[in-house]
């Protein structure tokens, strides 16, 4: 591979550029480089020059940078975010990050100018020290040598460059840009733009301030600012992307917010999100009481008016699907669940980790007692498609849907098979494993039987249509580089939608009809499950929230 040719550093620091792109091609280096001196040396400059050429199009794979976040004046938290935006993952903390990063092996090379002059010192050293930690990520980190975070790191025995030594400068260039100095300012020395004053109890005035300038305001503010503080830092990773706009902002803020908020703030709120593509319809937050939070959601499902909501100890909880009050819960949980599906009868299957079907009869299911009991004792349909699925020479099971008279199993393998009474159906759809599938029943005319169509989300970030018993489409309908971790399709009054969750967090709606209107939600938070009303909502469960958005 021919990558463009990369210029020369400022200051004289060939030497020290050489050096670095040694650091990087050396598998047995250590993971961590500091590059130290004093101020005003030429640390910045030198980073920037790396930064510039280790992004662009064609770089070589062991020059790559992957992520940059200076990091004057941040917080570990900001830090987080930032970095989570550039790598393609959904984190809201610096241990999300961590965990978020360790499920992905591939080289990573993240470089941290100023570390010296960040806000929250030692919780971003620990940071860098988590990340260092993995194994396959490199850090290449500014501080200035008399720091306590130069002391903390050089602890880790990491590559040392000091710029204050002379081996590491062309005197002769160095002498060159020395004079050109004293006509201008280095990045070190560039001062920072005060931003302007925010009344942060004020909703309109934080949607529309800068977001990292208000996530600095209210790390370092203990009062709740009427739960506008508690929303803002635990959708912060969403808001703070440059696609959003303020009415954005207000939809991600309200849909965020705990019912410990003042009483007037979520409609201050929804009045505020004029313009958005949501309108948010009820919202349940961890610490919820009124009514109660129902759990991390880790898996969703609709039918006849209520929502299936599966934790992670994998108790069933349901919810009404107008307001999320509580209905009730199944009784025993199923360990590890990793997927639900439900009729309207209210009949469930629950897929665990190991891949088996768990059948299961909800709280609003009719209740059949007496004589019918007796003798109705014949497997409902969906139990003799579960039974089918089961004696099906399948392979390791990982996602689950159920539709009419149509059960769809996805495998690690990336093959998706469609359980019909009928027969079976396999299309290998994925490289790796599927993560998500979602099934609906298309009518190409009144009283005319409907057609399956299947959606199904990889781990290879693919998202594929098929209708079984037809060749699968040649490319995929959605594709992206980070993995699919939910689908959710429903036949709506409105048409036929699909909804689909990435491993960054990004939410996309797309309607299947000609109009083909796509729109996107961020929750800021890792998206676990989707769910699509009859009606069209949208329902988004991640371990801190779940979210009812209705589409405008």
């Amino acid at each position: 591979m021919t990558e463009t040719k990369w210029s020369r550093p400022a200051a004289g620091r060939e030497p020290a550029a050489a050096a670095l792109l040694s650091w990087l091609a050396d598998p047995d280096a250590p993971r961590l480089c500091l590059v130290t001196g004093s101020a005003g040396c030429g640390k910045s400059t030198l980073l920037a020059w790396l930064v510039g050429h280790g992004t662009r199009e064609g770089t070589l794979p062991e020059r790559r940078v992957h992520g940059f976040v200076p990091l004057a004046k941040e917080s570990a938290r900001t830090a987080a975010w930032a970095l989570a935006q550039q790598l393609r993952v959904a984190a809201r903390t610096p241990g999300e990050l961590a965990t978020a990063l360790a499920a992905d092996q591939r080289r990573t090379v993240l470089v941290l100018p100023d570390l010296h002059a960040a806000d929250t010192l030692e919780t971003v050293t620990e940071l860098a020290s988590d990340l260092v930690a993995l194994g396959h990520i490199r850090i290449v980190a500014e501080v200035r040598g008399d720091s306590p975070a130069a002391r903390r790191l050089l602890a880790m025995r990491p590559a040392v460059m000091n710029l204050d030594d002379s081996r590491w400068t062309d005197p002769d260039r160095y002498a060159v840009w020395a004079r050109k100095r004293n006509t201008g300012r280095t990045p070190d020395e560039e001062p920072r733009p005060v931003p302007p004053a925010v009344d942060i109890r004020d909703p309109a005035a934080v949607c529309a301030a800068d977001p990292w300038h208000m996530t600095r305001l209210y790390e370092r503010s203990h009062d709740d600012h009427s739960g506008l503080r508690a929303a803002w830092l635990r959708a912060g990773a969403s808001l703070t992307r440059e696609d959003q706009s303020p009415p954005d902002r207000a939809v991600i803020l309200l849909a965020a917010l705990g019912d410990d908020a003042e009483p007037q703030l979520p409609k201050a709120l929804a009045a505020l999100t004029e313009g958005a593509p949501w309108r948010v319809v009820w919202r349940r937050v961890r610490g919820d009481v009124r009514p109660p939070w129902p759990g991390p959601a880790r898996a969703l499902a609709c039918a006849h008016g209520h929502v299936l909501v599966v934790d992670h100890q994998g108790t069933l909880r349901v919810v009404d699907e107008t307001d999320a009050t509580a209905v009730g819960r199944l009784p025993e949980p199923v360990q590890q669940a990793r997927a639900v599906a439900a009729t309207p009868e209210g009949e469930v299957l629950l897929l665990d980790a190991q891949g088996l079907l768990r059948h299961r009869r909800a709280p609003f299911a009719p209740k059949v007692t007496g004589l019918a009991a007796l003798l109705d004792d014949e497997p409902t349909p969906l139990e003799r498609l579960a039974k089918a699925a089961q004696a099906e020479p399948l392979g390791p099971t990982t996602a689950l849907a159920a539709c009419e008279r149509l059960l769809v199993l996805g495998d690690a393998t990336g093959r998706v098979h469609a359980v019909a009474t009928s027969g079976t159906t396999t299309a290998r759809l994925h490289e790796g494993a599927v993560t998500g599938v979602a099934s609906l029943y298309l009518t190409a005319a009144e009283n005319a039987p409907g057609i399956p169509l299947v959606h199904s989300g990889g781990q290879d970030g693919a998202v594929r249509a098929w209708g079984p018993g037809f060749d699968p489409l040649g490319s995929p309908v959605r594709s992206r580089s980070c993995p699919v971790t939910a689908v959710a399709s429903a036949t709506t009054d409105t048409g036929p939608v699909l909804a689909v969750a990435w491993a960054d967090g990004l939410v996309e709606y797309h309607a299947l009809d000609d109009d083909g209107q796509v729109r996107t939600y961020w929750p800021g938070a890792p998206v676990h499950s989707l769910a699509v009303t009859e009606s069209g909502r949208l329902l988004v469960g991640t371990d801190q929230t779940l979210v009812c958005l209705q589409p405008v």
